[in-house]
């Protein structure tokens, strides 16, 4: 019988940081940080700067009470994200590479390659 279950990305992403962690691997490690972060800011959700009266006076208080409320990513969410930060850092590649820093370029390149493996998976 085969497990027909599907390791969600940031879970495999997560994986690969360890991995990535004891092997030592720095363009790994800076490319996988960088989109389990841009994951993380993804499901924040917006911050309602409206001035309200009374509103320290209706604040919570006590353990957990100014943890934010999260959004649920849905896998094609994480997909999408992780897919805008491989985007990011070819286009980032072409600009080192166009100011004449060809070894920038390549780690940049680098790092989107290590994030475009996991999304083949």
């Amino acid at each position: 019988m085969t497990d027909d279950r599907v390791t969600p990305l940031r879970d495999r992403m997560s994986a690969a940081l360890m991995s990535s962690m004891k092997a030592r691997d720095p363009v790994a490690i800076a490319a996988l940080r960088s989109a389990l972060a841009r994951v993380a800011n993804a499901e924040a959700v917006p911050i309602d700067t409206t001035p309200r009266a009374g509103a320290l006076h209706e604040a919570p208080v006590g353990a957990g009470a100014a943890d934010a409320p999260r959004r649920e990513l849905t896998e094609a969410d994480v997909r999408a994200v992780v897919e805008a930060e491989v985007a990011e850092h070819e286009r980032s590649a072409r600009h080192l590479a166009d100011a004449g820093r060809p070894e920038d370029a390549a780690r940049v390149t680098a790092e989107a390659s290590v994030l475009r493996s996991l999304l083949a998976e």
